[in-house]
Formats: C-alpha cells, structure tokens, sequence
C-alpha cells in the first residue's frame, strides 16, 4: 500500500512539472512552431515566385532553379536561428559544430563536393544551357537537365548519359547549339566541270534538308589532289538526328553522281611504271632527273 501511495505522488509529481512547463513555456513553444511553420510556407512562396519571375526574364532554366533553391535555403537558415533563439538556445556551438562537419565532410566527399563546385561554375558561367547539343569527354548529346552534381544529356538513340560535372569544367566543349554540321567529300576527276557538280548536288541536298531554320547546305572545292577535285559539303541537321540525317545525305549525293554519270576518282586501281629505254639493245638508261 505504501508502495502504491509512493508511486501515485511520484506520478502527481511528475504531472505538476509538467503542468508548470505548459503553462509557462506552452504558448512560447506553440508561438515557435507557428512561426517556423509559416516561415517555411513564405521562404517557399519566395523562392517558387523568384524562379517564375527569373524565367519571365528569359534567364536560363537551370539558373532560375538554382536562385530560388538558394534563396530558400537562405531563409530557411534564418527561420531556424530565430526559433532557436526564441527557445533561449545559443547557436554558437552549433555554428562550430557544423564547422567541424563540415571540414570532415569535405574531406570524405571529395569528389561529390568537387562536383557540386563545377555544377555551380556550370550553372553561372552557363557554357551551354538545357536544349543545346554538346561534345564533352568524347560523348555528345542534347542537355536534358543540369543539376549540382551531374548534367544529364539525351543521345541520338535516346539513351541518357550522366556526365559528372567535374569532367566537364575545364574540359573542351563543342557546343553547336541546336544542331550539328554533317560533313562529307569526294573526290572526281579534273576533267569534270566542277561548277556543274556544286549545282548538282545542292539540289539534291535541298530536297532532303528542308528546315528553314538552319543555314543553307554548302558545297564547293574542298581541296585538290592527284589528277583530281576533292568536292566538300557541310549540312546543318537537328543534333539528335546526326547519323540518321547523314546516311540521308550521302545517300542523296551518291545518287545524284550516278544519275548524272559523274564517277568517283579511283586511288590505287592502277600501278605506274617507269619505262626501260632502249629495251633489248643494251643497258637501260636511268630515266631523266626532272
């Protein structure tokens, strides 16, 4: 019985602190988690408003993200030292605590981090932006979506590569915005006119390349060789459409040759000898030094 008497005080104990703290500190904590709770409602009406307004501007996707991602973050920092404070909690110690995280965070997370820094030298500095087809680290495709740690780009084949930021900066980047540039040439005979084969074959190029966006197709004298032109052609294509367009192309120039009995030069078809002089009468005279 004593036992149970005992018990019961300790409970009533317990119930009259407890009762004490709500009435004392019940409104304070409630006011707190009022406040931070519409604090995060704000922070996140700011942040979403700011990256609308970004994206009325013009400014790149990615870039109004990061803002608004910035700008919460920002804010939510600042609610949680007010509420700490409201509590009576020094935050000294924790911004020392997080110091020292963070320094043993940056040690073990060396390369994440690093990646982090050049997503956001990528994000400012905006090499290339989300639509663009780019060339990096021996890979190529369209920038799908951009993100601190990794930039994710669609191949031709709709594949998604992942490229780690940190392969990106400070690397060469072939950015040909929308498109890529097919680039082909043959080579025909001297005796051909070739004036005849450039207005041959870009009309030919201009019943496959009907994109009134793109630069019109180019064709001329690349270069010359042996007894013969080199004939160059550049077409600009959608990038996600490279290989596909290509066979297109060539398909058509091949077609346009034969058509119009235009031949390819052959190289090593024949084999070119010098002739032996006064064969049968004697030793053969050495060939004339020209």
């Amino acid at each position: 019985m004593e036992k149970v008497n005992e018990n019961i005080e300790t409970v009533s104990v317990w119930i009259e602190i407890v009762t004490d703290f709500a009435v004392e500190y019940g409104f304070q904590i409630l006011g707190a988690v009022v406040f931070l709770l519409i604090g995060l409602l704000v922070a996140n009406w700011i942040g979403n408003k700011l990256i609308g307004l970004a994206q009325a501007k013009n400014i790149d996707v990615t870039l109004s993200q990061f803002l608004g991602s910035v700008v919460k973050a920002v804010l939510i920092v600042i609610l949680i030292i007010i509420t700490l404070g409201n509590f009576g909690v020094s935050i000294a110690p924790l911004i020392a605590l997080a110091g020292a995280v963070t320094f043993g965070a940056t040690l073990a997370l060396q390369g994440p981090i690093s990646n982090f820094g050049a997503g956001i030298a990528i994000i400012l500095t905006r090499p290339f932006v989300i639509g663009n087809v780019i060339t990096v680290q021996g890979v190529s495709g369209v920038v799908d979506r951009i993100t601190l740690g990794i930039t994710f780009l669609t191949g031709e084949d709709g594949e998604q590569i992942a490229v780690p930021n940190k392969e990106i900066v400070g690397q060469v980047i072939v950015n040909s915005m929308e498109v890529r540039i097919v680039e082909s040439n043959f080579c025909v005979a001297a005796d051909v006119d070739p004036k005849q084969i450039v207005k041959l074959v870009q009309k030919a190029l201009a019943k496959v390349v009907v994109d009134e966006n793109t630069p019109q197709p180019q064709v001329g004298i690349q270069d010359f060789t042996y007894g013969g032109l080199v004939i160059g052609t550049r077409v600009w294509v959608p990038g996600l459409q490279y290989f596909e367009d290509r066979y297109v192309i060539n398909a058509a120039i091949y077609d346009c040759l034969q058509e119009n009995g235009i031949e390819l030069m052959k190289f090593g078809g024949t084999s070119l000898a010098l002739p032996r002089l006064n064969e049968g009468t004697g030793p053969a005279k050495p060939p004339p030094i020209l």
